[in-house]
């Protein structure tokens, strides 16, 4: 997910020197999204992951 994330950066950072800056803006929202996304699952799994000793 912290994949799609960079992708979606860069292409908001192409698009923004191009000139789109309609398009970075999404680009730049998505990113951003699925960002925060993965900054909750990844609390969650460290929270809830754990196995207890057995």
């Amino acid at each position: 997910m912290l994949r799609w994330t960079v992708t979606f950066l860069i292409i908001a950072i192409i698009a923004g020197i191009l000139g789109f800056t309609g398009i970075a803006a999404g680009a730049a929202e998505i990113a951003k999204i699925i960002f925060y996304i993965f900054v909750v699952l990844l609390v969650v799994s460290f929270l809830f992951g754990r196995r207890s000793g057995v």
